[in-house]
């Protein structure tokens, strides 16, 4: 690679750091395409000749934070709940807080909307691989219902109740869901 390409591909690295920082920390509508430039220290036409629109620079950060969730979670052993609960936790208190705004701007965004169906199946498929042994027996309707409780116990949705509105701290909102995904366990 030459040391033009390479500098290129560290200019597009320290773009998509900033974007990942802006996108997690703020509402997609507050970031902006000159904020993340500037905040990257490059010039706006060097963020728009790698990312020209808004859109495809929040794809390239998500991506990267979806790939970070993603690694996490795919450490769990099957069937470990106690670390399951643990990572689970651990994932959202990093990013919980931006997929509660996302999850608020989906329906008005459109780049959003898909990104937060892939992280609802990706949740669903990590709940089925982590939890296989709730499902034990079950099928049809029974097998739907189950997944749906554990896909609903462990959500954003869950952890944001018990840990913003509910104030429970990291060790009790890990007991909470921990407890819950262990009732339904047979």
């Amino acid at each position: 690679m030459s040391t033009r390409a390479v500098a290129a591909e560290a200019t597009r690295e320290r773009i998509i750091e900033v974007a990942v920082d802006a996108f997690s920390g703020r509402w997609y509508d507050e970031v902006t395409v000159r904020g993340v430039a500037s905040d990257a220290g490059v010039a706006l036409q060097t963020v728009r000749n790698h990312f020209p629109t808004k859109d495809e620079l929040f794809l390239a950060a998500i991506e990267r934070i979806s790939g970070s969730i993603q690694s996490v979670r795919d450490a769990v052993t099957p069937g470990n709940v106690d670390d399951a609960i643990s990572v689970l936790v651990d994932d959202y208190d990093r990013t919980g807080d931006m997929n509660m705004r996302l999850l608020a701007v989906e329906p008005r965004v459109p780049v959003v909307q898909p990104e937060m169906d892939h992280g609802r199946a990706e949740h669903q498929a990590w709940v089925e691989r982590v939890f296989a042994d709730a499902f034990k027996g079950l099928r049809g309707k029974a097998r739907a219902r189950r997944v749906a409780q554990l896909v609903a116990v462990t959500d954003v949705y869950t952890w944001k109740l018990l840990r913003r509105d509910k104030r429970l701290d990291r060790v009790q909102t890990i007991a909470a869901m921990r407890e819950l995904v262990l009732a339904l366990h047979d």
